[in-house]
């Protein structure tokens, strides 16, 4: 294994670990709800106008940010080495497991987890191995 030292970057990842924390914390004390991302679109989907406010305002702020961000700093660059079909099927499958675990892995690993919440720990754990295991079957068995 190589370490990519000119991408090695723990302190920017300790506090981005940190905020994202610290912003799932406050979100649950102050409004009492979890800042799991799917189930936040779910229900702008599926629920009454009254409670779609916040949830409009959540999801424009995880677009907003980034946006934010390059106008004070070049974003980093991203490279995707994937076709559009692959990612098109990705997209589908993560979507799919998403309803399947009653959550996304901001909910279950973020805010579940934190809870101690065991069915977060199954969820997550069941990821973390779906995760493993499609790597381990791109890399050396195709």
């Amino acid at each position: 294994m190589n370490i990519d030292w000119t991408h090695f970057t723990p302190l920017a990842s300790l506090a981005g670990g940190l905020l994202i924390g610290l912003a799932a914390a406050l979100f649950v004390l102050l409004n009492g709800r979890i800042a799991g991302i799917s189930g936040i679109l779910g229900g702008l989907l599926t629920r009454p106008a009254g409670d779609s406010a916040w949830r409009v305002a959540f999801l424009l702020g995880l677009v907003l940010a980034p946006a934010t961000y390059a106008l004070f700093h070049a974003l980093p660059e991203s490279r995707v080495d994937a076709g559009t079909g692959t990612l098109i099927a990705a997209g589908l499958l993560v979507g799919l497991g998403t309803r399947y675990g009653s959550g996304c892995t901001s909910g279950h690993g973020v805010c579940g987890l934190s809870r101690l919440s065991p069915r977060s720990l199954v969820a997550t754990a069941a990821f973390m191995l779906a995760g493993f295991v499609t790597v381990f079957v791109i890399r050396h068995v195709f």
